[in-house]
């Protein structure tokens, strides 16, 4: 059996085209302060026409073998988590294939997982539970997250995004799953959903939404403290783990979600919370679930009771997701990557606790233990690769009406055919890939910027569609 099972590698990759949410709430008419403190968002990456989930896997694919030198012909699974819909049929595993068919590598198991923003962990699980299994044929699993997440205009549409994550997974890792410390929660709800296939955009309950996501979190939440329980044979609190990380639609709603569990550390009677805390939230133990999640007063005591534990354990993780905004299966592991970008030095030993969501309804709170790690498998070099600082600061910045005038002609060009694309790769950085043109028959073709090799992957503009 292989031991400390979990996550090798890392990288990330997001647009180099954003706009900033104070100039989008002034271009839509929104109340000052509506995007950026009503839902603590900074900025909003997106896609123009040249990139798409597919581009950006091929990216972050291409980038993370090369990078952390890994040899194609060691990845014996491939999954995706992904709820950006290129084709019904098709998995957008099949386009990767490309990356390791010029090596001889063809025989990768693993297909795509989709349910809303919880792809990407389903995805993750199945690699490291093949990893830990007796299927394993000793080769590395490796996991991509990608999603584009648009809206129409109203105002959901800054709660937008976009990013593709790859994980590379094996035993020995610098982080390691407590694959018995989950707690999961699934349900049958319509809070978001994508029923029209004619449109990229979602159908929304923005309000039951958020009741779900806290429903999740204090659901997943007890199921994790009972594990606990019954393994360590003492009780849990957020006290015994450094940092959480959560799904992030939208920064308040992160807020709000960890001002839950230190609610529900009050009716536990836990550890984490002083005597001030407890005699604060006391007052609203009485209250139902139901009356809970609507509580005004509650919600308000629980932030401020939370402050300082929120700062602490969970304000780390949040710059990617304020900076690039909701990438739906990426959007934990993007929110993951900025905790080990801001403290990598100091996680040798500790735990952290990540709780993942996607709508309709699944969710699952799960445990990962770090240590230092060896190179190139290291958490310093994992900082170092991904360089979130460097793809933050080299992005620039797009006025709304250019924003909305893309999201125009991307609305256009969602399940179309035969068209062109400007092709346009003078904002991508060299061995990014992008998309020139969809024929008559649907087929993509995408190209590589020239420059850097990746893996030995030709460098020159060559066009490459479904392997030919």
């Amino acid at each position: 059996m292989a031991e400390n099972v979990g996550i090798l590698a890392m990288d990330i990759y997001f647009p180099p085209t954003f706009i900033q949410q104070e100039a989008l709430e002034a271009h839509d008419g929104a109340s000052k302060g509506k995007y950026t403190i009503g839902l603590g968002q900074d900025c909003m990456g997106f896609c123009t026409e040249v990139e798409d989930v597919i581009s950006m896997s091929l990216t972050v694919v291409s980038s993370l073998l090369e990078k952390y030198g890994v040899d194609p012909k060691q990845i014996g699974r491939l999954e995706v988590g992904s709820e950006t819909v290129i084709d019904k049929s098709k998995s957008i595993k099949t386009f990767l294939m490309q990356i390791f068919e010029k090596y001889g590598n063809t025989d990768i198991e693993g297909v795509d997982s989709t349910n809303a923003c919880y792809g990407g962990t389903a995805a993750l699980f199945n690699c490291v539970n093949w990893v830990e299994s007796s299927s394993w044929d000793g080769r590395y699993g490796l996991v991509i997250c990608t999603d584009s997440a648009v809206y129409a205009e109203g105002p959901a549409r800054p709660t937008g995004g976009a990013a593709a994550i790859a994980i590379l997974v094996g035993p020995d890792a610098p982080i390691a799953f407590e694959s018995k410390l989950r707690g999961s929660y699934m349900s049958h709800v319509y809070d978001f959903y994508k029923p029209n296939l004619a449109s990229e955009y979602p159908v929304v309950d923005g309000k039951l939404s958020q009741t779900c996501y806290l429903m999740a979190v204090d659901s997943c939440y007890k199921q994790f403290c009972h594990k606990y329980e019954k393994l360590e044979g003492k009780q849990f609190s957020i006290s015994d783990a450094e940092y959480l990380v959560f799904h992030s639609p939208y920064n308040k709603l992160v807020q709000k979600s960890f001002a839950r569990l230190v609610f529900n550390d009050v009716l536990r009677n836990a550890s984490s919370v002083d005597e001030v805390g407890k005699e604060k939230l006391g007052p609203f133990s009485t209250l139902s679930d139901a009356e809970s999640y609507q509580n005004r007063d509650l919600e308000k005591a629980s932030q401020q009771v939370a402050k300082p534990l929120y700062d602490a354990k969970v304000q780390p993780t949040t710059l990617i997701p304020k900076q690039v905004g909701n990438m739906y299966t990426a959007s934990l592991y993007a929110a993951f990557a900025s905790l080990i970008h801001n403290k990598h030095s100091s996680l040798d030993g500790k735990r952290v606790i990540l709780f993942s969501y996607g709508s309709g309804l699944s969710a699952t709170m799960f445990s990962l233990q770090l240590r230092n790690g060896q190179h190139p498998f290291s958490l310093s070099n994992i900082a170092a690769v991904m360089d979130v600082g460097e793809k933050l600061k080299s992005r620039l910045e797009f006025p709304p009406e250019k924003f909305v005038e893309i999201m125009k002609l991307m609305e256009h060009r969602y399940g179309a055919k035969d068209f062109v694309t400007s092709k346009d790769s003078s904002l991508l950085s060299p061995g990014t890939y992008y998309l020139t043109e969809v024929d008559s028959m649907y087929r993509r073709f995408y190209a590589k910027k020239a420059g850097n090799s990746m893996n030995g992957i030709a460098t020159e503009n060559g066009v490459i569609a479904n392997g030919h």
